[in-house]
C-alpha cells in the first residue's frame, strides 16, 4: 500500500456524500482522513480532499468476479482495537508470464488510525506502516529492524488492478510500484515506492480462522494454498528443543552403556574344539559337557568359529538346561566364499558366527550340537565359546536409532518447508549469507534516498 501514514481521526466520523459521476450515494468512514474515495456503482475514483469530489479516473471492471473476502463496513477486533473495513483494492504481479494477485484491505480506526490486512490464496497479513527505517545491508541482500535480520525474498511490479472504498493516498487503477519484500518468519517488511518515494511496512502472518473470528464472518476462511513467504513453520520451533532434547538422551544413553559395559562380567563358561568328518555316515548330534550360568538373569552368547575354506557348516543349536530340560533351539551357518573374476578379487561370508540368547536365567547347562554339511567334504574343525552377561553394542545402537530418527523427521520437514517457501523467491531456493542474487541491489539508492528526504 502506497501511503505515508495515517493521521489519526477525533470522533467516529460517518458521512453520506454524492458521487459526481452517477449521483450514487457514498458512505464516507473516514472523513478527514481519506485521500480518495472510490463509487461502487460507476468505478469512479474520487478526490476526498476536494469539497466537489473532483473526478480522478474511472475505470471499468465488476466487483462480482472478484469480490471482497470481508465487506466494507465490517468490523473486526485486531490487537485489541476495533477496526472497520473502508477500503479495498487488488494487486497483481506477472512473474516469467503468469499474474498472480493478492488482495489488500484497509482498516480504519478514529483514534488509531490507519492498518491494512493483505490476503494471497487463503495467508493473511497484519500490515502497519513503519515509524522508522529499517537498517539496510550494503548489498541490499538483507536488513535488520528493532535487532531482527531479515532476507530479501521477492522484488516485482505491482500494478494496481481493481479498488474500492476509501484510501488514504491518491489510488488509480493501472498505477504501478516497485515491490520488495524481506522476511524473517512470521514477519516480512516491504518497501514500496515508484521514484524516489519510499514506503515501508511490516506484516505478521495471521491465520485466516483468526480473521474470520475477529470479524465475525460467516462461514469458514478459505483454506491455505501452498507454503507463503513469511508463514512460519510448524516445525522450525520444535528442530532445536528437539535436537537438544535428543542430545541430552543420547548421553544419558552413553552414560548407561558405559555402566553397562562396566558392570556387565561378560564371563566365558564354556570353549572347546569340535571335528566334523563329513564323509562319515550316521548321527552326527552329541552334547557337550555341562557348564554353569551363575548370577542373575542375563544374556548368553554363543560363538562359532570354523575353519571353512570356500564351504560352509551349519549347526543346529540347543542351549539346554539340565535341570528343567526347557531347551533354547536355534541354528547358525557359518560360511566363507572366495575368488577372482573379471572385477579382480572378491570375498562372501566369513570363518565366525555370533548369535545372543537373552534372558537367560542362571543354572547348569549343556549344548546339544548337531553339525551339517556338504558330504565328502573331509573333516571340518570349528570352536564354539559361550559367554554369559555380555553387553549388546547393537541394542544400545537400535536405542540411538530411535531417538534419532524423529529428530532427523521433523528436520527434514522443516527443510522441505523452506524449501517450498523458497522455491516461490526470486532464488528458487534458500539463499546463502552473502550470496544472493544482485537484483536487490537497484533498490539500495530508493532507500538512501527516503532516508535523505526524512
Amino acid at each position: 500500500m502506497s501511503t505515508s501514514g495515517p493521521t489519526p481521526a477525533g470522533a467516529p466520523h460517518v458521512r453520506s456524500l454524492n458521487c459526481p459521476g452517477c449521483g450514487a450515494s457514498l458512505t464516507v468512514r473516514s472523513f478527514g482522513n481519506a485521500v480518495t474515495i472510490v463509487c461502487e456503482s460507476c468505478h469512479s475514483v474520487l478526490d476526498a480532499q476536494d469539497p466537489r469530489l473532483r473526478i480522478l479516473q474511472q475505470f471499468h471492471a465488476s466487483t462480482s468476479e472478484d469480490p471482497p473476502l470481508i465487506p466494507l463496513g465490517s468490523r473486526g477486533t485486531i490487537r485489541g482495537v476495533l477496526y472497520e473495513v473502508i477500503g479495498f483494492e487488488r494487486r497483481t504481479i506477472q512473474v516469467e508470464g503468469i499474474s498472480y494477485s493478492w488482495h489488500e484491505y484497509v482498516l480504519f480506526n478514529p483514534t488509531k488510525g490507519f492498518r491494512y490486512l493483505t490476503e494471497f490464496e487463503g495467508h493473511w497479513n497484519d500490515v502497519s506502516v513503519l515509524r522508522a527505517l529499517p537498517e539496510v545491508s550494503s548489498g541490499g541482500a538483507t536488513l535488520k529492524y528493532l535487532g531482527e535480520t531479515y532476507r530479501h525474498f521477492q522484488t516485482a511490479d505491482a500494478a494496481t488492478a481493481f479498488v474500492l472504498g476509501e484510501f488514504p493516498w491518491q489510488v488509480r487503477v493501472g498505477e504501478v510500484a516497485r515491490v520488495s519484500d524481506f522476511i524473517s518468519p512470521p514477519r516480512v517488511i516491504s518497501s514500496e515506492g515508484s521514484g524516489k518515494e519510499v514506503t515501508w511496512s511490516i506484516g505478521e502472518y495471521l491465520a485466516g480462522k483468526d480473521i474470520w473470528k475477529a470479524f465475525k464472518l460467516p462461514g469458514q476462511a478459505p483454506s491455505p494454498v501452498g507454503v507463503y513467504e513469511n508463514q512460519p513453520s510448524p516445525m522450525s520451533s520444535n528442530v532445536k528443543s528437539v535436537w537438544a532434547l535428543t542430545g541430552a538422551f543420547l548421553i544419558a544413553l552413553l552414560a548407561i552403556a558405559v555402566g553397562a559395559y562396566w558392570i556387565e562380567s561378560s564371563e566365558q563358561v564354556f570353549e572347546q574344539t569340535f571335528e566334523f568328518n563329513t564323509s562319515a555316515g550316521g548321527e552326527a548330534s552329541f552334547v557337550t559337557d555341562v557348564f554353569q550360568l551363575k548370577g542373575r538373569t542375563a544374556d548368553v552368547e554363543v560363538t562359532t568359529n570354523a575353519g571353512v575354506d570356500n564351504d560352509w557348516l551349519y549347526l543346529n543349536y540347543a542351549l539346554i538346561d539340565q535341570d528343567t530340560g526347557h531347551a533354547y533351539d536355534f541354528g547358525r551357518e557359518v560360511s566363507y566364499y572366495h575368488g577372482y573374476d573379471s572385477d579382480g578379487s572378491w570375498s562372501e561370508g566369513g570363518t565366525t558366527n555370533t548369535v545372543t540368547i537373552p534372558s537367560v536365567p542362571p543354572g547348569n547347562y549343556y549344548l546339544r550340537i548337531e553339525p551339517e554339511s556338504d558330504p565328502n567334504r573331509g573333516l571340518i574343525r570349528y570352536g564354539v565359546t559361550v559367554k554369559r552377561d555380555v553387553p549388546q553394542a547393537s541394542f544400545f545402537g537400535l536405542a540411538a536409532l530411535a531417538l534419532l530418527i524423529p529428530a532427523g523427521l521433523i528436520t527434514w520437514r522443516s527443510l522441505n518447508f523452506e524449501h517450498l517457501r523458497w522455491a516461490e523467491s526470486d532464488y528458487g531456493t534458500a539463499p546463502n549469507d552473502g550470496s544472493l542474487l544482485s537484483s536487490v541491489e537497484n533498490i539500495r539508492d530508493s532507500f538512501k534516498s527516503s532516508g535523505e528526504e526524512d
